[in-house]
């Protein structure tokens, strides 16, 4: 056999070799290239994430203070209404209280009952 014979099919051995190494180098590359691109994308998204939850939750926050001081305003607006109506009415608003107790204890009585 030749030796032109025995060199051209480990020239192209050597060849593909060659083209397979460029070919992983170049997948690598374009891996690492995507995943760089994916984290980048994914920390860029975490921090609008983050963002947004802290402004909805500074609306939030400011919101309920609004709720919480008009729930306020009103409970001692009820306040005051009941304590006029106990002073102009002691006494019905005596047999009012102590109704409302002995339902509650008959509720309350009668729920443990069942058990």
């Amino acid at each position: 056999m030749p030796t032109n014979a025995k060199s051209a099919p480990v020239a192209e051995a050597d060849q593909a070799k060659s083209d397979l190494k460029s070919a992983a180098g170049h997948a690598e590359r374009s891996f690492i290239e995507a995943t760089d691109s994916a984290r980048e994308r994914l920390t860029e998204a975490a921090h609008r994430t983050e963002t947004a939850v802290r402004e909805g939750m500074e609306t939030l926050r400011a919101q309920s203070r609004v709720y919480a001081d008009t729930a306020t305003a009103q409970f001692d607006e009820a306040q005051r209404y009941v304590v006029e109506k106990v002073k102009e009415r002691p006494g019905t608003a005596l047999l009012a209280g102590v109704g409302v107790g002995v339902l509650i204890g008959l509720l309350l009585s009668s729920r443990s009952d069942r058990r």
